[in-house]
């Protein structure tokens, strides 16, 4: 497995003090980046082959969110290839070799000229060697939307949501959908389903529904009522 250590910095904590599950997310995405980047098949590779991996889906599991200054260590390991789809598995760990946050993510190889899935060249299937899945209970990619959404206000796309391949960065669909729900919520599973891509000063409008358990679901859509992102918070039992 892939694995780099950090501190939890004081700009990703949330009002109690503990990392934000937005935050947690983005430091998933950065490990797999690393990964890819050191073994020369990152964003430069891709960018002349005209490729781009499109993340699909997520599922995070959060047992607990670290504090400010924790040393933690962050690895990811893909585990399976199949045609233009990747899987990939993630995990933290304190210093004492806990986990306390685990996810599994499906991403998809698009080209970037014809928009059309591709496969992965023989030299990607190389260099990313496949480990065995992780041990957790693994949700299906699709989120189920409940009856009975509530709209909310539109959402205007402004240059500090987008990200280097100039459409919405995932974490941001992320933090929109947090500040749709009540402030405080103890996030112990985040599920993201990723549906269409969302560029600048296009607008988002939320709707937001729970589900029989207690779980919030967010759907992002845009002007022409198109489904760009569902998002469930499932909140942990106090």
């Amino acid at each position: 497995m892939y694995q780099y250590q950090t501190r939890i910095r004081y700009s990703e904590l949330d009002e109690s003090g503990h990392l934000k599950p937005e935050a947690l997310l983005d430091y998933f995405q950065d490990c797999s980046t690393f990964q890819s980047e050191d073994l020369g098949i990152g964003i430069g590779y891709l960018k002349e082959r005209n490729m781009v991996w499109v993340l699909s889906s997520w599922q995070i599991v959060a047992e607990r969110y670290p504090l400010l200054g924790e040393t933690v260590t962050v690895g990811t390991q893909p585990y399976e290839f199949r045609s233009f789809m990747g899987f990939r598995n993630f995990v933290m760990e304190d210093e004492a070799g806990k986990r306390i946050a685990y996810a599994n993510s499906l991403f998809s190889l698009i080209d970037i000229e014809t928009a059309h899935p591709m496969r992965p060249t023989e030299e990607m299937l190389e260099k990313y060697v496949l480990g065995e899945k992780i041990p957790m209970d693994y949700a299906p990619r699709k989120i189920t939307i409940p009856d009975g959404a509530v709209k909310g206000e539109e959402i205007l796309i402004l240059p500090h949501h987008l990200d280097v391949n100039h459409h919405v960065n995932n974490g941001q669909y992320v933090r929109i959908a947090m500040d749709c729900v009540p402030k405080g919520l103890k996030i112990r599973q985040l599920r993201v389903e990723y549906k269409k891509q969302v560029r600048l000063h296009e607008v988002l409008t939320p709707y937001v529904s729970r589900t029989e358990t207690g779980a919030y679901v967010v759907v992002l859509k845009n002007r022409e009522d198109e489904v760009c992102c569902v998002v469930e918070l499932e909140c942990r039992e106090v």
